[in-house]
């Protein structure tokens, strides 16, 4: 079944430990296609890698009729900076805007703070194009990831 949304009809909320599970399932569906393209797709650690980093107090799920929908997390660096992680929307709802403005409010925050972000993306995932629109650039990449980075703005 595929969720109809526009940009009017999803909100935000903060996560709760009981999430942990709908965003795990989430990241399968998500991230299959390019695990499978990078070999690199196992059932079962696709999965529990999120419960194993999942912080509640750092996630903000995103809703649909008030139906979990997706979900980012925004965890402080030890350098000062925010790592934009397990940022994930149900494939129904891509291409609709609704990350592109979750992702700008993140920023908008970020930006206020003064702070740079960073996050990794897989190698050949389409979600770079989003994170370069919004101006991230690479630091750096290996065979598997791409690093990087967007500079706060004031």
């Amino acid at each position: 079944m595929s969720i109809r949304a526009t940009a009017q009809t999803w909100g935000l909320r903060p996560a709760t430990p009981e999430d942990v599970e709908a965003m795990a399932e989430l990241r399968a569906v998500v991230m299959r296609p390019d695990l499978e393209r990078l070999g690199r797709y196992d059932e079962h650690r696709v999965r529990q890698r999120l419960r194993d980093g999942y912080e509640a107090g750092h996630t903000t799920v995103v809703e649909t009729g008030g139906t979990f929908a997706g979900c980012v997390t925004l965890r402080p660096g030890g350098s000062g900076e925010r790592w934009l992680e397990s940022f994930y929307l149900s494939p129904g709802l891509q291409g609709r805007g609704i990350g592109s403005a979750v992702l700008a409010g993140l920023l908008a925050r970020t930006d206020a703070e003064g702070v740079p972000v960073r996050l990794q993306v897989l190698q050949g995932s389409p979600a770079r194009r989003l994170y370069e629109r919004h101006g991230f650039t690479v630091e750096r990449e290996d065979a598997v990831d791409v690093y990087m980075v967007r500079a706060a703005r004031s």
